[in-house]
């Protein structure tokens, strides 16, 4: 019986629609016939089968109402509207049809059952979008404006410097919960009977008990209907509202893991630093470093473009200069030699599929600006990589396909390198991803992307 129930119950989005559908057409054709007169009998018709599906709406619509779980106060002023709404289509038929209530006018009557029909869908949007769901995109200060509650935003702030001293639930939870969930879970809407604008709401719970269950993320709901499909009834925050990011997901996650703390420092609570790392302010990732330089010599950028390298401006705001020797794969150590004169304009620099050994990372010492070095395809081992750790603009490093084989925990030590790149190389990287605590990522390939239909086309 249950199930039944809630099958019917299901069918309520769907009957809803038709007596909208027969109301707008009885109002249309009452406008078009306002003059003649001619089609009472139809419109009385249309009327009746208004308020036949008004009447099956209403029954689907208690039945979800028993069977989904929400309180009455959520759906009152939206059963007691789609009821007289059904009550009325009747009443406009008999009008129609039998001169019933003819004292009162047309137009007045015709009035009201379009009023009440957009109050009733506007209430039933509430109930399956939420109050403000048409407002939302709004400034605040509009919001407010109109009468709507609004809750400011905060955004989690922190930095290489200060996330260790940021208190965990104030400076990081509770901004996470105040832009994703206490729109809905609030003292003047609190959906479930759950309220998150406090700890005292959090402890306390809603209608399904604890949503969080200390040292045991899986059991809290609070985190596990976030990682629901988004497909799934339960998932939260529901298919519309502001979903919260994978980042912000992993924190709440290990603030429960943590024993949801409301009191202390993330440094005394002892989380990772890889947890915080995606909210510090991004830096401007470029390919040249962020400082003045002097114009390379023209003279000098021709006569290396006439051996064949490619010598280009990185940008035309800036003076550093982009240098690769594509067309040159017989390009040896001795011939960087070459590029000497324009050491300082060099910031990127692609050396992949050259003859280069691991000679000439000596000589790349003497490129101060080095920030992307490509030396994928070559027969660089890396037996003195570490050479280049002084080389405080180098960011990015590419050793694909090369012979590379040493240990990667040597660039621990570069100062401000972010990436390294280093699929079809020899060496053993015993499942480390990254160095520096997440400050420098390896990326050792392997992607396996899913098909998809125009794979199998011949062209």
């Amino acid at each position: 019986m249950d199930v039944l129930q809630q099958l019917l119950g299901r069918l309520h989005p769907l009957v809803v629609h038709l007596p909208i559908g027969f109301i707008m057409m009885g109002l249309l054709l009452q406008w078009y016939d306002r003059k003649q007169g001619q089609y009472a009998q139809i419109i009385a018709f249309v009327y009746l089968w208004a308020g036949i599906t008004a009447t099956l709406a209403c029954i689907t619509g208690y039945l979800q109402y028993m069977g989904e779980g929400y309180s009455f106060e959520t759906v009152e002023r939206h059963l007691w509207s789609g009821i007289a709404t059904a009550v009325f289509s009747f009443l406009m038929y008999g009008k129609l049809k039998a001169a019933f209530l003819s004292k009162v006018p047309m137009a007045l009557s015709s009035f009201f059952v379009l009023a009440l029909i957009s109050f009733t869908g506007h209430q039933g949007g509430n109930i399956t979008h939420g109050e403000d769901y048409l407002v939302e995109p709004l400034p605040n200060s509009i919001k407010s404006a109109l009468g709507y509650d609004t809750f400011e935003e905060k955004q989690i702030s922190l930095t290489e410097g200060n996330w260790q001293s940021a208190l965990l639930y104030e400076d990081v939870i509770m901004p996470i919960l105040n832009n994703k969930c206490v729109s809905c879970h609030n003292p003047k809407k609190n959906k479930g009977d759950l309220l998150l604008h406090s700890q005292e709401g959090i402890l306390k719970g809603g209608e399904s008990g604890q949503v969080v269950i200390a040292h045991d993320a899986s059991k809290s709901e609070i985190f596990s209907r976030m990682t629901l499909p988004m497909d799934d009834d339960d998932h939260m925050p529901p298919e519309g509202k502001t979903q919260p990011t994978k980042e912000e997901i992993q924190l709440i996650e290990a603030w429960i893991a943590a024993g949801h703390p409301f009191e202390g420092t993330v440094g005394e609570i002892g989380l990772k630093k890889e947890l915080f790392i995606p909210f510090f302010p991004k830096k401007h990732d470029t390919d040249h470093p962020d400082i003045e330089i002097t114009a390379a010599s023209q003279d000098s950028i021709k006569a290396i473009k006439e051996t064949g390298i490619y010598v280009d401006p990185i940008s035309a705001t800036t003076n550093f200069l982009s240098v690769s020797c594509i067309n040159q794969p017989n390009f040896v150590d001795t011939d960087l030699g070459l590029l000497l004169p324009i050491k300082n304009q060099i910031s990127r620099l692609d050396l992949g599929g050259t003859q280069v050994t691991d000679a000439i990372v000596e000589q790349l010492r003497s490129l101060p600006n080095l920030t992307v070095l490509k030396l994928d395809h070559t027969k660089i081992t890396g037996k003195n990589i570490g050479a280049l750790k002084d080389l405080r603009h180098l960011r990015t490093i590419n050793l694909t396909g090369s012979d590379f084989q040493a240990d990667i925990q040597v660039f621990s030590d570069f100062k401000n390198l972010k990436k390294v790149f280093l699929y079809k190389t020899k060496t053993n990287f015993n499942g480390v991803r990254s160095l520096k605590g997440g400050e420098i990522s390896i990326d050792f390939g392997n992607y396996e992307l899913p098909p998809i239909p125009s794979d199998s086309i011949v062209y």
